[in-house]
């Protein structure tokens, strides 16, 4: 039987129904990108999120001692899994929350299913992290490639963007999100004319955006993120792509992504997301309390750290401790949540978060009223539409 959490407008107060904690020592370790081309949509910003996150649960007056850490793995598997071993068998973090670039996450994502800790992730996008590689440890709350390419490829390719050539990060994710793009281009009648590997992270797009302009492709798919998209974007109008007619689809852009570039740059842009600020009175509220804070609006990452802290919280409430990952993340799944930033979530068997996710278009600079007005909403996707299917295999509700 699913238990319906509602924490309200800012997200605080658990229902009447959940038995109060006691004593109960918990250890967030916040693993992400403090210094690289994730930095701006991640880094200490997640840490301001899960602190928002503890004093919004009221942690201290429900029993929850509750400690955070971070650290920077730097975008490499290899940092981020030591980091993760450290955590969890010297510094005795009970989870790890965030987790940007995918091939980071899907080593510390087996790290923590062989620790029996609780790996929710809001930064990374790989698909994988709840099907090739599930784990029933693993919580993926705020976005994949699939949801992405819902959103942004079905609506560029109905738009009339029939051919495509996509540039694509070189790792996990890249690959992933090119192919979910891929599969929703040919089902609704497009085609792909061409593909490039681009190194991870890389400054000089010139060569690839080249190929991708000669290839006779409306549509130029980049299949990255973060200072990565910006540079290609940047480099594209330089070149002078997008004037002479072929569009560019940022299949994961942030907020924070179309700040640094402004709106002369990148109006007009298709966009996915979970999350965006200027929503309603409750992102507002919320965005409000961490501008002040950390200086720039949050992004769907950070605000799915907010997000699924809370609902990690709840859940080692109901437990009655944060030892055993396992029993955590199964009462997750148990357990339904309702908040102002995401609305309803179900965490689904196989960890997969669901949500609605929305399709957004970046507004032109006379559009704009303020230096953070960037976004129209253009449609709302449910999370049963957005998300793939659950593998049965995935499903450790049934184990």
């Amino acid at each position: 039987m699913l238990r319906k959490i509602a924490f309200g407008t800012v997200l605080g107060a658990l229902g009447a129904t959940t038995a109060l904690a006691q004593g109960i020592d918990v250890k967030l370790g916040v693993l992400n990108d403090r210094s690289g081309v994730y930095a701006d949509l991640s880094g200490e910003g997640s840490v301001v999120a899960a602190r928002m996150a503890v004093e919004d649960f009221k942690a201290a007056d429900k029993g929850l001692n509750v400690e955070i850490i971070s650290a920077d793995h730097q975008n490499k598997p290899d940092i981020g899994s030591n980091i993760a071993r450290q955590w969890y068998d010297q510094d005795g973090v009970n989870a790890i929350l965030d987790v940007p670039t995918s091939s980071v996450a899907l080593a510390v994502a087996d790290i923590t299913a062989e620790k029996n800790g609780v790996l929710i992730d809001s930064g990374a996008g790989s698909t994988a992290l709840t099907r090739e590689q599930c784990r029933p440890t693993t919580i993926h709350w705020t976005y994949d490639t699939a949801a992405l390419a819902t959103g942004t490829g079905a609506a560029m390719t109905n738009a009339g963007g029939k051919k495509w050539f996509f540039l694509t990060a070189d790792y996990a994710f890249g690959h992933s999100l090119e192919e979910n793009t891929a599969a929703v281009v040919k089902e609704n009648g497009g085609e792909v004319v061409g593909q490039v590997n681009v190194p991870f992270p890389a400054q000089d797009f010139s060569s690839f955006l080249l190929q991708a302009q000669g290839s006779g492709a409306d549509v130029i798919g980049l299949a990255n993120a973060g200072g990565d998209t910006v540079n290609a974007i940047k480099q594209a109008s330089e070149f002078g792509i997008t004037q002479a007619g072929q569009k560019l689809a940022a299949l994961l852009f942030f907020v924070t992504d179309v700040h640094a570039l402004g709106a002369q740059t990148a109006q007009g842009l298709s966009l996915t997301e979970a999350f965006y600020w200027d929503q309603n009175d409750g992102t507002r509220e919320w965005s409000k309390r961490f501008f002040d804070t950390h200086g720039a609006q949050p992004t769907m990452v950070q605000a799915g750290v907010y997000s699924g802290t809370m609902a990690y919280l709840a859940a080692v409430e109901a437990v009655g401790s944060a030892e055993d990952g396992k029993a955590v993340a199964a009462k997750m799944k148990e357990m339904e949540f309702e908040d102002a930033l995401f609305g309803k979530v179900k965490v689904r068997g196989d960890g997969r978060a669901l949500h609605d996710m929305y399709l957004f278009e970046v507004k032109s600079p006379d559009q704009s009223e303020g230096e953070w007005d960037l976004y129209n909403e253009i449609s709302k996707i449910s999370g049963e539409e957005a998300f793939l299917p659950m593998l049965d295999e995935c499903d450790f509700t049934k184990m």
